[in-house]
């Protein structure tokens, strides 16, 4: 799977006083983002993420094919101009946003699948959860949890409260209509909820 391993994350260029401790300029352009190890992470995200996005994560292979079929069967029954349902795993939020388009098309996610059942052959869940939380969007350039830690809640993301955690949760299925600083305010909260 040499294409995931040869791939170039962007992250941000921090520059920091003498001390290493007082951060001077974040010299970015399109994308906000630091990756951070994973036990550099509140398991309160993790644990919140994992809840939100993907309940079964840690029993399927890359897929959830009740899901598919479930997300299949609303989306045929919806009207046009409704955003439908997913049934993406994490697995495949990791393939579609680190190594392919966001076109929606059958043959894109053919692909998302079959990316995703290898990816979860060679990667340990652990390492496919490191990824999804250091390269979800999080809004507008913020890309991974240790940015939209440090924009929402001005702390690092192994310091976040269970609540903090569940807001941030919350925002990667739709940045925007969940945005804290949107009209969509009371749906964010019953989603954090959730």
């Amino acid at each position: 799977f040499s294409l995931f391993e040869a791939r170039k994350i962007s992250q941000s260029t921090k520059i920091y006083d003498r001390t290493g401790k007082i951060l001077l300029y974040d010299v970015h352009r399109d994308i906000r983002r630091t990756v951070v190890p994973f036990d550099q992470i509140s398991p309160y995200v993790k644990n919140a993420s994992v809840a939100i996005e993907d309940e079964r994560f840690y029993q399927h292979r890359g897929i959830a094919p009740k899901a598919i079929v479930r997300a299949v069967l609303v989306n045929l029954r919806l009207r046009e101009g409704y955003a439908g349902q997913g049934g993406s795993t994490i697995t495949q939020q990791v393939i579609k946003n680190a190594l392919l388009s966001r076109e929606k098309t059958v043959t894109r996610k053919i692909k998302e699948w079959i990316l995703a059942m290898k990816l979860e052959r060679i990667m340990s869940k652990e390492e496919i959860l490191s990824l999804y939380l250091n390269e979800s969007p999080y809004g507008g350039n913020i890309y991974g949890v240790e940015e939209a830690s440090l924009a929402f809640f001005g702390r690092r993301a192994n310091e976040l409260t269970l609540p903090e955690a569940a807001y941030l949760a919350a925002l990667p299925q739709s940045q925007t209509r969940y945005s804290p600083y949107g009209s969509h305010i009371d749906e964010l909260e019953e989603r954090k909820n959730l």
